[in-house]
């Protein structure tokens, strides 16, 4: 465990989102991972796609909790949109070359094609979904407010994609989303949450 804070934390939950937007850009500058997944995604030549869920929220948490930035973080989310190539090898040429990109960095990456994810959610999750008309549309269906939050960079610089706002992110409130997830996938995520950061509030569904 390290003395590394979020300044502020629960204050930004009440800010402005501008200023919310800072105190992001703020933290997730303590996870190396991060910034540098941040500055290399650009050289996959993805038109559309942001670096979410776990990977950002979970490094404000650990910032709040005074854990190192890095902690418990399973995976770094990398989504994009293409709705050109809905080809499980197109999706997998792009994860491969995300591999070589990051592989340096020791963590797992996970590349996700946003636009192809009805062609599977129905198996892996018991229920039909409509295809998704954007990246941003998709952040929007993910199982809770506080993770709903997609970071990018690039020439016009650091941009957040947060359907929810970064409130409930620096309340630490465990929120469903209920677009499309099921309670006991809900379930499941939160009861993970609260045991690894035990200062989260988690709502009931």
């Amino acid at each position: 465990m390290v003395n590394r804070s979020l300044d502020g934390g629960h204050a930004a939950a009440h800010a402005t989102l501008p200023r919310q937007t800072q105190a992001l850009a703020a933290a997730v500058r303590h996870n190396a991972v991060v910034c540098a997944v941040l500055a290399r995604a650009p050289q996959l030549g993805l038109a559309s796609w942001y670096l979410g869920a776990g990977a950002v929220t979970e490094t404000v948490w650990n910032l709040q909790h005074g854990f190192q930035p890095t902690h418990a973080i399973k995976d770094y989310d990398l989504v994009y949109f293409d709705s050109g190539d809905l080809s499980v090898d197109a999706e997998r040429a792009v994860q491969e070359h995300a591999n070589q990109l990051l592989g340096d960095l020791g963590v797992a990456v996970d590349v996700t094609n946003q636009a192809r994810v009805h062609l599977w959610y129905a198996e892996r999750f018991g229920r039909p979904i409509p295809p998704y008309g954007s990246v941003e549309q998709a952040i929007a269906t993910w199982p809770t407010t506080a993770s709903s939050v997609g970071l990018t960079d690039g020439p016009a610089g650091f941009a957040v994609c947060a359907p929810f706002g970064l409130s409930d992110l620096f309340a630490m409130v465990v929120r469903p989303n209920k677009a499309i997830v099921s309670e006991a996938v809900y379930r499941a995520k939160a009861d993970r949450w609260a045991r690894l950061w035990p200062k989260l509030t988690v709502l009931p569904w």
